[in-house]
């Protein structure tokens, strides 16, 4: 239980470090790579969560709504699942500061240049002003994690021991989810990804800070994960029928 709890925390660290970064890398005047588009941030996303994958093996969580998933299939001890929340919101507030360490002069350089939204949403997910309706923003991210999870379900049933298959598998659903379902709230499907690093902004030394946007934040990447979740668990058990 231990090492569960530190390879949670460390896991998900490290999946932000990547996706946080690969923001600022994106957003931040100062940055090699700014202005590389979505593109170039969803890849970073999927191979990042490949590599937490190949290092701590393939049945990490990294996700309260996976966690909670696995709780409802027996997959991991329902006395398991508050402490792997706790550990993976730790381990997203923890990748966040690294990576906010890692960009502080770009950070700085950006200051009274870059949009503050902008910079807010290097570490959280938020719809565009088009496309911020709670009701369906709600249901997109339901769906994406419902996607998700049953899509990581049944690479975990086919692949097996395969850590490598499986690793590289789950990085191409992530990339297949950002492309095709993620424009509309950002595909957080991850409560750690999504509230860890919002709350890494609201307490870090950052000027200019834009609205962190509470409201949405709670609601959306806070709730829906949990509803896809469920949605996941019973579809996976009574109508694929995968037994684990």
């Amino acid at each position: 239980m231990p090492y569960n709890l530190f390879a949670e925390f460390a896991s998900t660290a490290l999946m932000i470090v990547f996706g946080v970064g690969v923001h600022c890398d994106e957003v931040l005047k100062g940055s090699k790579y700014r202005g590389s588009g979505h593109l170039f941030a969803i890849t970073t996303w999927a191979f990042g969560i490949t590599v937490c994958l190949f290092i701590f093996g393939g049945a990490i969580c990294m996700n309260p709504a996976m966690a909670l998933c696995q709780a409802i299939l027996g997959l991991i001890p329902w006395s398991s699942f508050v402490p792997y929340v706790i550990a993976e919101m730790l381990g997203g507030i923890a990748g966040a500061v690294i990576a906010w360490i890692l960009y502080a002069d770009d950070f700085k350089a950006s200051e009274g240049v870059v949009d503050p939204v902008a910079v807010r949403n290097i570490f959280s997910t938020n719809p565009t002003s088009e496309s911020y309706d709670l009701p369906r923003n709600f249901f997109v991210e339901a769906f994406d994690t419902f996607v998700f999870l049953t899509g990581i379900l049944c690479i975990a049933s086919r692949g097996g021991d395969n850590i490598i298959a499986v690793a590289i598998s789950v990085g191409l659903l992530v990339w297949a989810v950002g492309m095709g379902l993620g424009g509309v709230t950002g595909f957080a499907m991850n409560q750690a990804r999504d509230l860890g690093p919002r709350i890494a902004y609201q307490i870090l030394p950052i000027g200019n800070k834009a609205d962190n946007n509470w409201k949405y934040g709670l609601l959306v990447p806070g709730i829906a994960p949990f509803v896809g979740a469920v949605c996941s668990a019973l579809f996976v058990t009574n109508v694929l029928g995968i037994v684990f």
